[in-house]
């Protein structure tokens, strides 16, 4: 049967083209966007040498047009510790989730907030004589970006505002943009080691201000607040009674000489949606599992808590297996794992600081924990380099070396990279962003 017009109710021989929705039209992520953009020729010689890639851990699309021709292939991103082998999970880990398949007991549909056993596990291990939880405060999710997903949506309506950190993790604004939330960026001041500019959040504030959220530690900054710092920003939330969104995906990977405090044992009175899950401090993050804790004292989040509900229903619940064998990965793996990772970790973090600090017009901001290090770049002391996405453009062209534009993150002017691949890989990169800037230097 022939297609029917839908203003005129007259039915057409020709389909014309199908729109995609608003939502999906708003939805944009720089980061994807930065990683499939076609490198186009430039005019100084194309590099030879095995592409490495200090931007992020996943198998991309990578395109570069070469001879008139357009290449495409997937390119296996040295980000991801999971590529190398050189981060692996615990065994625990692996022995828990088969334990769980094997048991023949999660092969059905879990309850949509999360598997019973695997919310008591979470609220055991986060919960704090000063944010004291229980299994109805977690509600679990498709990882750490589904938590993120879930928290804005559940706080913030079309209209309003949402406050995010600059230089912040991109998805934040993916989200709240694609929802039509008006997101208004608040700034880190790098010569702070990342904390917040207290008084430049206080004046984004206004009567359509849903949420304020923080990330800590720091994608992309590498950085760790202190207690100070963390009640300074509980300060502005209680002040004009706004909940906060707490992202601490990184919880409790930090390095030497820092201590990591989650932000909701440091108030008894502002509602926080704490944000984690398995794929950082376990290495696992394509097992997509992540949870909300929601730290709530005096009853403020009473819908909140039955909006999680709801919206936990539109996925029906992450993978049940693996939701089943949080329980033995908490209780089994061994105490020494995560010191001896976060060791690792730090390791790596310093050969990019101290190689890279060496160079002419770069300026390295000391990571304090997670998985990144931010550079600044001078641009007055490169002769043809116009930005920051110029700098990356043209490193990657000439050194085969990938790494993230401060553009991703609403930072220009600087560049983010992963610390994660092995060491001769860092070394190598470095020794080619050396050859680059001494290239390019005034």
């Amino acid at each position: 049967m022939p297609s029917t017009d839908r203003t005129s109710n007259v039915p057409s021989s020709d389909w014309g083209t199908i729109s995609s929705s608003d939502v999906s039209r708003r939805t944009f992520n720089p980061i994807r966007d930065v990683l499939s953009r076609p490198v186009m020729p430039l005019s100084t010689p194309q590099s030879t040498k095995d592409l490495i890639s200090l931007s992020i851990g996943k198998y991309y699309l990578f395109q570069t047009m070469y001879a008139q021709k357009q290449c495409i292939k997937w390119v296996k991103s040295v980000g991801d510790p999971t590529v190398f082998g050189n981060f692996k999970t615990h065994p625990v880990v692996v022995e828990a989730v088969e334990e769980a398949v094997r048991s023949f007991s999660f092969n059905g549909y879990p309850p949509s907030v999360g598997v019973a056993q695997a919310r008591e596990a979470v609220a055991s291990k986060y919960s704090h004589p000063d944010a004291p939880l229980v299994a109805d405060d977690v509600i679990m999710a498709s990882g750490c970006s589904g938590a993120v997903e879930m928290a804005i949506s559940v706080l913030c309506n079309e209209g309003q505002n949402i406050l995010l950190p600059r230089p912040g993790f991109c998805l934040y604004n993916t989200v709240a943009g694609s929802r039509n939330i008006e997101t208004r960026l608040y700034n880190l001041l790098s010569e702070s080691n990342w904390e917040v500019d207290i008084e430049h959040m206080e004046s984004l504030i206004d009567n359509k201000t849903a949420a304020v959220l923080i990330n800590n530690p720091s994608n992309p900054c590498g950085s760790n607040f202190t207690k100070s710092h963390l009640r300074a920003i509980l300060g502005v939330c209680e002040k004009y009674k706004i909940p906060l969104i707490s992202d601490e995906i990184y919880a409790d990977m930090v390095f030497s000489g820092q201590v990591f405090t989650p932000t909701a044992t440091l108030t008894s009175t502002v509602p926080i949606l704490t944000l984690g899950g398995l794929a950082k401090q376990w290495l696992i993050p394509g097992w997509r599992i992540g949870w909300i804790l929601i730290n709530d004292r005096h009853g403020a989040f009473a819908q909140v808590r039955q909006g999680l509900f709801a919206l936990s229903t539109l996925i029906n619940g992450p993978c049940a297996p693996i939701q089943a064998a949080i329980p033995k990965i908490f209780n089994n793996v061994p105490s020494t794992y995560l010191p001896a990772l976060n060791k690792q970790l730090e390791a790596h973090a310093r050969v990019l600081e101290i190689e890279l600090s060496k160079v002419p017009g770069l300026r390295v901001i000391s990571p304090q924990g997670a998985m990144y290090v931010m550079v600044k770049l001078d641009l007055s002391a490169f002769a043809d380099i116009t930005d920051d996405a110029d700098f990356c453009r043209k490193l990657k062209w000439e050194e085969s070396v990938e790494i993230l534009p401060g553009e991703c993150f609403a930072y220009p002017g600087t560049v983010r990279l992963v610390i994660t691949p092995p060491k001769d890989k860092l070394y190598a990169a470095t020794e080619r962003i050396s050859a680059f800037c001494a290239r390019h230097h005034i």
